[in-house]
């Protein structure tokens, strides 16, 4: 009668043919041995013997806003980091930059003891009259290596080096790019410098991508290095356009809400997926964390803000490629954003992609900056919550591997868990109604747990196994159970379920999920999407299983209209749902 699902979601993408990045791997072959676990732990311990809460604190009182200008005034000097820019010069262009990321990361690794391993990630592909490209990477590596105790999964904090003018090659143009990406790209420096002092039982990959602005190119030679050598990935925290706080004329949408507003105390946090997604659930549990860890310790708190759609309306980020790949990844990005980089619009007089994308202006002519684009505070409280939800994840608490819900009378569930194959003191259950946050998170010290609820709603459900030193670890899939009244009929629960997409409205991409309650004879489905005409403009196929299915359907940008899709098995439709596109 009431609607109980135990199974794991089945998340499926459909994607046209790619070309790879070749001869992806590491300069320093340590690197790689890193990665792959070959390593003593040993050899990178820490002398620091604090508490995660401790050291997250410590690292938010050591992140420092002048370190992270100075890195951003040395990184403007460069003039460009276009992808295709000067790789010979030794002053100017991506050739002398990324030479100067990779000295900085490893004189942090030189006052730490050696506990940083620097190196370039070398791949291969013809972007902008170049071939040969490098990520510059720094690894922290952890004290676990033995993933038949504990979960694997590196932990990445990532953005992307390279800038850029109007044209995506246009390497003889001064391209700043302090907003996009050199925020970035500061924060992920400082973090390095904050926290190499220390090891936690993750390894920690500190990475600054190239050829982003091209194409997510440099994200994906590492996505694809991970794939093909079965490194787990447990989270990306990707940075991207997260320092400034001024509004342009043209900020992306969803963004702020006019031409220079000022927004310092909020950060957004794009993710893929909306109801079974593990990249909204990672974007969950850094607010969860930041909340419990740092709001009520820090100066200046900050409004975390979970945002419905994968990135800004027609934008893209170098969490995409680790998506795509199947790993939890999502994206901070300031509030106020100033521009859409249409600089094709001869109306257009924002900042991003162009020349004026600076660290601020000189407005009364005396030599100095008065004005700072940048906010170097705004863009440290940033950091510090990377560095917290990074320093949690990093404790290798073992996840939940199922749970089941059930309403055992009209105002009571009960959510019982498998028994883990680690230690816990305590069980997290976090429960949303249909919004992106958590409505709240009970805690129990049993794997078997019931609570009063108010019924007439559809609760989703997750768990997360909490350590001896309270972290959380990483939330399980959701399960969601309807919550009827004692008055109210049970809903009939049919075989296959199709359930509407979101976003509804969308732009560009949108969720696409179904419940399988009972299993059809044939296991392959198709999702199809067509027009009002019938024409057929996406199909797609899916393996059926028990449980919740979801895929994420890449629209595309710049398309408005209405359009049906269906969910079809052995040629018959189950069910069909309309859905809105609207280009901004």
């Amino acid at each position: 009668m009431m609607k109980n699902l135990y199974l794991p979601l089945v998340f499926v993408m459909c994607y046209g043919i790619a070309i790879a990045q070749t001869n992806v791997h590491f300069s320093n072959p340590i690197a790689a041995n890193i990665l792959d676990g070959n390593y003593n732990p040993g050899d990178y311990a820490s002398t620091q013997s604090l508490s995660p809460h401790q050291i997250s604190l410590e690292i938010e009182g050591t992140i420092n806003p002048d370190s992270l200008r100075s890195y951003l005034e040395r990184m403007s000097e460069f003039e460009t980091r276009n992808t295709g820019a000067d790789t010979l010069s030794t002053t100017t262009g991506m050739g002398a930059a990324r030479t100067w990321a990779l000295g900085k990361f490893q004189s942090i690794s030189n006052a730490n003891n050696n506990r940083l391993v620097v190196s370039y990630l070398n791949w291969e592909r013809n972007i902008c009259g170049m071939d040969k490209h490098k990520n510059i990477v720094a690894i922290l590596p952890g004290s676990s290596v033995d993933a038949a105790n504990t979960p694997a999964g590196i932990v990445i904090i990532e953005a992307h080096f390279d800038s850029r003018c109007a044209t995506a090659c246009d390497v003889d143009c001064d391209a700043h790019g302090m907003e996009d990406n050199g925020s970035g790209s500061a924060l992920v420096l400082e973090l390095a410098r904050a926290m190499a002092k220390y090891q936690f039982e993750r390894t920690i990959v500190f990475m600054l991508t190239t050829a982003e602005e091209q194409g997510l190119f440099g994200a994906k030679a590492l996505a694809d290095y991970c794939v093909n050598n079965d490194i787990e990935i447990a989270a990306v925290l990707n940075n991207d356009v997260i320092g400034g706080v001024i509004c342009g004329a043209t900020s992306s949408e969803p963004s702020c809400p006019n031409e220079n507003d000022v927004d310092s105390t909020q950060v957004r946090l794009f993710s893929s997926g909306t109801i079974f997604s593990k990249n909204k659930q990672l974007a969950r549990y850094i607010k969860l964390q930041y909340l419990q860890e740092l709001e009520e310790k820090v100066s200046v708190p900050m409004q975390v803000t979970i945002m419905t759609a994968e990135d800004r309306t027609g934008r893209g980020g170098d969490h995409i490629p680790f998506r795509q790949s199947g790993f939890a990844a999502m994206r901070f990005t300031s509030a106020n954003e100033h521009g859409n980089a249409n600089t094709a619009d001869s109306n257009y007089h924002d900042r991003q992609h162009t020349s004026d994308d600076v660290l601020g202006e000189d407005t009364n002519n005396d030599g100095h900056i008065d004005k700072w684009f940048v906010d170097f505070n705004y863009l440290g409280r940033n950091a510090a919550i990377n560095a917290n939800a990074a320093v949690m994840i990093a404790q290798n608490v073992c996840s939940p591997e199922g749970l089941s819900i059930a309403q055992t009378d009209w105002k009571t569930l009960k959510v019982t868990l498998q028994q883990p194959v680690c230690d816990y003191t305590e069980i997290a259950i976090a429960l949303r109604t249909e919004t992106n946050d958590w409505d709240t998170v009970i805690y129990s010290n049993t794997l078997e747990t019931s609570f009063d609820i108010p019924p007439g709603f559809t609760y989703f459900v997750s768990a997360a196994f909490v350590d001896e030193d309270g972290v959380e670890s990483l939330f399980s899939n959701e399960e969601y159970q309807e919550v009827v009244g004692i008055d109210e009929p049970a809903r009939n629960t049919k075989a296959i379920e199709l359930l509407q997409n979101k976003p509804n409205p969308f732009d560009e991409a949108t969720s696409i999920a179904f419940i399988v309650n009972e299993m059809p004879a044939n296991p392959i489905a198709s999702i199809r999407v067509m027009d009002l005409m019938g024409a057929v403009i996406f199909d797609c196929d899916v393996p059926v299983r028990l449980g919740a299915n979801e895929i994420i359907y890449d629209h595309g940008y710049g398309k408005t209209g209405t359009f049906t899709y269906s969910l079809i098995i052995d040629d018959e439709v189950v069910d069909s749902k309309k859905m809105v596109f609207v280009a901004n």
